[in-house]
C-alpha cells in the first residue's frame, strides 16, 4: 500500500503587496522630515511674535540724557596694618601678631564697629640676599597683616590715623571717601530726576522744531550709574603752635554720582 506524503506550502507575498510595503517604508522618512520642518517653521513664527512692537501712528523719538548729583562723603575707608621682620618665620609671625593686636585694640577703642573691621591680607615672605654668581640666600622673614576699616565719622579720620601709628601700625593706605547706602540711593534718585527732566526738555525741543507735540513716554531704561571713587587725599601733619603737633589733616572733598537714562517718546500732531 502506497502512502502519499504532502509537504507544507510556503505562501509568498504577491508582488503588489510587496511593492506597497516598500512604498510605505520609503515614505516614512519623508513624513518625518515634513513634521520636523513644520515644527521648525512654527518655532520661528512663535519667536518672531515675541519681538517687542509699539503700535502707534506717531513718530518715536529716542533720547539719552545724563545728570549728576554731588554729595559730601560721609564715610572713609582706610587700610592699615603691621609689617615685622625676624630671622625666622615663627618669630616674624609672633612679633606681627603681638603688634597687630595692639592696633586692632586701638581701632576698637576709636569707636569702629566689628562690622567695619575686615582683614584684607596676611602674608609671610622670605627675605633674600643676592650676590653675583651665587644662589639667593634667605636672610630672614617678613610678616604682614592688614585690615580695612570703615570710619563713619569723617571728622575723626586724622585723629584715628595718628592713634594707629602711635600703637604700632606702620602701614597706612587711604583714605578713600564714599557715601553710605542710604545717602547714595538718595543722590542717584536726584540724578534720575535731573536726567528725566533733561530728556523731556529735549523731546519738547525736537517736537517744537518738527511742528509736533509730545504725546507720551513709551519707555524709560537706565543706561548706567557711575560713582567714581574719590582719589586719596594728601595727608599732612600741620603745626598750630611751635612744637605742638596737630591731628593729621584730611579733606574729604565732594563725590559726583551720575545717572544715564534712555527715554523713548511718542511724537504726533
Amino acid at each position: 500500500m502506497t502512502r502519499s506524503s504532502s509537504s507544507p506550502l510556503v505562501r509568498l507575498p504577491s508582488l503588489p503587496s510587496l511593492s506597497s510595503r516598500l512604498s510605505r517604508l520609503s515614505l516614512r522618512p519623508l513624513a518625518l522630515a515634513a513634521v520636523l520642518a513644520f515644527g521648525a517653521a512654527t518655532a520661528m513664527t512663535a519667536s518672531a511674535q515675541t519681538a517687542p512692537y509699539v503700535a502707534t501712528d506717531g513718530t518715536l523719538l529716542s533720547v539719552s540724557a545724563e545728570s549728576t548729583a554731588k554729595r559730601t562723603p560721609n564715610i572713609a575707608t582706610v587700610s592699615t596694618g603691621v609689617v615685622t621682620q625676624a630671622a625666622d618665620a615663627n618669630a616674624a609671625m609672633r612679633a606681627n601678631a603681638e603688634q597687630m593686636a595692639k592696633v586692632v585694640a586701638a581701632i576698637k577703642a576709636a569707636g569702629i564697629a566689628e562690622r567695619d573691621i575686615q582683614t584684607s591680607g596676611i602674608n609671610l615672605n622670605p627675605q633674600y640676599r643676592y650676590q653675583e654668581n651665587q644662589p639667593p640666600q634667605i636672610t630672614g622673614y617678613q610678616a604682614n597683616n592688614n585690615v580695612n576699616i570703615v570710619i563713619r565719622d569723617i571728622s575723626k579720620v586724622g585723629k584715628i590715623l595718628d592713634s594707629l601709628v602711635a600703637t604700632g601700625a606702620n602701614q597706612i593706605n587711604g583714605p578713600t571717601f564714599d557715601l553710605d547706602d542710604k545717602d547714595k540711593d538718595a543722590a542717584f534718585d536726584e540724578a534720575r530726576r535731573g536726567a528725566i527732566e533733561k530728556a523731556q526738555a529735549r523731546a519738547e525741543m525736537y517736537a517744537k522744531t518738527l511742528g509736533m507735540k509730545v504725546r507720551r513716554i513709551v519707555s524709560v531704561s537706565e543706561g548706567g550709574r557711575f560713582a567714581p571713587p574719590m582719589p586719596m587725599p594728601m595727608m599732612a601733619m600741620r603745626m598750630e603752635k611751635a612744637g605742638a603737633a596737630a591731628d593729621t589733616s584730611v579733606s574729604p572733598g565732594e563725590n559726583s554720582l551720575s545717572m544715564n537714562l534712555d527715554v523713548v517718546f511718542e511724537l504726533g500732531k
